[in-house]
């Protein structure tokens, strides 16, 4: 029987239950188009519940809060104290199928023990998810345990859900320390479904965003970036400024009064100064204000990335108060986020419960399950990727993410301090990156030589070649050429000539084409479509035509998307004439006379290439038209505008442009891309460099 739903169960606080539940959603979303995430109980029904805020918002569910929770705890327990239970059942059984009904799959997340009285005796998520026919996924905290306690849970769970009746999907045993892992791995080794997940620590850190929520702390001073910022501990300041500078540690929130001027100036002087850890930020309690003459030095100060709150409350209290808070995760916590399904990944056998869950083929794809797929893709044939443009925030932030999603290792190109002084200042943790500065690395000479060798015949001098490798994307480039990174990204900062330019004089294309050219992936609501050439070639010949859709078939096939070649036209089949209908007449004859492994069709128009309807009026006999889904444009006026078009208009997620046609990967960006441009950008370069690697070896 196909599973439908999953019931996620932990029976106390502080678990990480949310972190295991969103790492089943990824596992979801990447391969059902429609899945509902339901908590059959809840706190309080007057109070939004924080597990399916995060879970509807981070992966943009279609579906009413409403719809997401059965009861809170105080109408349950009027129900069970009156012994209705069953009526209980049956309601939640109710709203359960209904979701069950509208949706692909349902994710349930049980309600914690320990948050119920002592009116319930029993097991009530065992009791809900029997009636709902959910396997079962247990959660258990190794924090505070022995080895032997969670062993003999483990036993027990299993057995009390096989005498209720259900199946037990798997058990999540997380906050692991090294030894606990390592002996329970081997009582459990044969145990089936058993995960293992070991403690880390940055996860239980409180962020700047839960100390203004827990304490309501107003906010003097903060980039909008910094919410999500780690606390490693609270530092309570009770010493001269002399002897409290050489105390300082990573990551401390410091608690200092607003009217000891002198600390907080010292206290700046470190968070600029190279000698000095990154704090978290600064609090200061007692509601006082600085004085008018610090407020004044501190807003002149160019660059400051350290958040300042206020509280009420006296130094201790406030201390105190922290120290009682615990860690939230919220959509906006990019690195706690990455961190924790890097951890999961390492940890789970994604296969294993993909064929457990046993999901229905579907041919729809969101822009979600492609994203999805595309990190699961690169993080099973890791590779490293160089990006020159280190001085650029938004490089650094996405490179933070794809080292915590694991998706790929990171060369970056620049001063090594000033690199991890800004990466610090940001609050990152860029340590498993690689650094390499171009002046002072011995590969330098190198470079400048295999370069000139390269271009000597074209008249290039060797002083020429030094020039050229004097630039980071030259410099970057002959590192992917010579081995030393699988793919460059770059773009950010530089046009896409200065990324193309010494990808074509030092790469070069393919023996299949004469041209580089880019592809658009165009996420839709429900599938995926690749558009090419969108922002390279101006103006392609027939045979150019022709080669940017044998190679745009190609890379939609190594994506996942098997090619159904659309050239488009403003006329469809025999239906025009003109040198425009005429070229991609041409072009569509030489790619079918280029290639026999994959469907193509031209001229054609957008409308009759995918819709069924028009195409069966206009090609009623084409394999094709109707269903097309990489569609060629003639020219890059008519490429470009459409895709900002589509995007635009239909909310459409566009990944691009994705370079073509190299004989290995390089990648450009738009100068105004977004932190998620360039992690999706850096997974399909990672991606592009193993399939290279595969092809290499056939």
């Amino acid at each position: 029987m196909k599973t439908k739903s999953l019931y996620i169960s932990s029976q106390e606080k502080n678990a990480g239950t949310l972190f295991i539940t969103m790492g089943m959603m990824e596992i979801l979303k990447r391969n059902i188009p429609k899945v509902a995430f339901f908590r059959p109980i809840i706190f309080k029904d007057n109070l939004k519940d924080g597990d399916i805020s995060f879970i509807k918002e981070r992966y943009s569910l279609d579906i009413d809060y409403s719809e997401c929770y059965g009861y809170d705890i105080e109408f349950v327990e009027q129900m069970i104290s009156q012994n209705k239970t069953n009526e209980l059942i049956n309601l939640l059984i109710k709203k359960f199928k209904k979701l069950e009904k509208d949706y692909d799959f349902v994710l349930c997340e049980g309600i914690r023990h320990s948050f119920l009285t002592s009116t319930i005796n029993f097991d009530i998520n065992i009791l809900i998810a029997q009636n709902f026919g959910s396997p079962v996924l247990n959660i258990l905290s190794a924090k505070d345990k022995s080895v032997h306690d969670i062993y003999e849970y483990i036993l027990i769970e299993n057995e009390n859900l096989k005498q209720a009746g259900c199946t037990h999907f798997a058990t999540f045993v997380n906050r692991l320390d090294e030894k606990q892992l390592d002996n329970l791995s081997e009582k459990t080794k044969n145990i089936d479904d058993i995960y293992l997940l070991p403690e880390v620590e940055e996860l239980t850190y409180l962020s700047i965003a839960d100390v203004i929520d827990g304490l309501d702390a107003e906010v003097i001073m903060m980039d909008e970036l910094d919410y999500s910022r780690a606390i490693k501990a609270p530092k309570v300041v009770a010493l001269s400024l002399d002897n409290f500078l050489g105390r300082i540690e990573e990551g401390e929130l410091i608690i200092v009064p607003a009217d000891r001027s002198e600390i907080i100036l010292g206290i700046l002087g470190a968070v600029y100064s190279k000698n000095y850890p990154n704090i978290a930020g600064i609090i200061f309690p007692f509601e006082l204000d600085m004085h008018p003459n610090i407020k004044k030095l501190i807003d002149g100060l160019d660059d400051i990335n350290i958040p300042l709150l206020s509280v009420t409350t006296d130094t201790y209290t406030t201390a105190n108060n922290i120290s009682k808070l615990n860690a939230r995760l919220r959509v906006n916590s990019k690195r706690k986020i990455a961190l924790a399904l890097g951890m999961f990944n390492n940890n789970v056998d994604i296969q294993k419960i993909e064929k457990r869950i046993q999901s229905a083929q579907n041919d729809v794809m969101t822009p979600m399950m492609f994203e999805y797929k595309l990190f699961n893709i690169a993080s099973n044939n890791k590779k490293t990727i160089v990006l020159p443009e280190s001085n650029d925030d938004r490089i650094l932030r996405a490179a933070d993410i794809i080292l915590k999603r694991d998706v790929a290792n990171i060369i970056l190109l620049g001063n090594e301090e000033e690199i991890k002084d800004r990466y610090g200042k940001l609050g990152l943790n860029l340590d498993k990156s690689t650094i390499i500065d171009p002046d002072k690395s011995e590969l330098m000479d190198k470079f400048i030589d295999s370069f000139y060798e390269m271009r000597k015949d074209k008249g290039l001098l060797r002083e020429g070649a030094a020039d050229a490798m004097a630039h980071v994307n030259y410099f970057a480039t002959m590192m992917v050429h010579l081995g030393y990174a699988d793919g460059m990204v770059s773009g950010a900062s530089h046009s896409t000539g200065d990324t193309i330019r010494p990808a074509l004089q030092i790469i070069k294309t393919t023996s299949d084409v004469s041209l580089v050219s880019s592809v658009f992936f165009m996420c839709l609501k429900t599938k995926v479509l690749v558009y090419g050439d969108c922002a390279v070639n101006q103006d392609p010949d027939a045979k150019e035509l022709a080669e940017i859709a044998l190679s745009s078939a190609k890379t939609a096939h190594a994506f996942g998307v098997e090619p159904k070649v659309a050239l488009l036209s403003y006329s469809t089949g025999d239906s025009g004439s003109g040198a425009d209908v005429d070229k991609v007449k041409e072009a569509t004859k030489l790619v079918k006379e280029m290639c026999s492994d994959y469907e193509f069709e031209g001229p054609i128009q957008y409308d009759a290439a995918i819709n069924k309807d028009v195409a069966a009026k206009k090609l009623p006999n084409s394999k094709v038209a109707g269903e097309a889904n990489v569609l060629i444009f003639p020219d890059l006026n008519t490429g470009n505008n459409t895709y900002k078009a589509v995007q635009r208009s239909s909310d459409a997620v566009a990944i691009g442009p994705i370079l073509q046609g190299l004989n290995k990967p390089i990648n450009d960006l738009s100068r105004g891309c977004l932190v998620e441009d360039i992690v999706n950008t850096v997974a399909i370069t990672a991606i592009q460099a193993g399939q290279k690697d595969e092809t290499s070896r056939n």
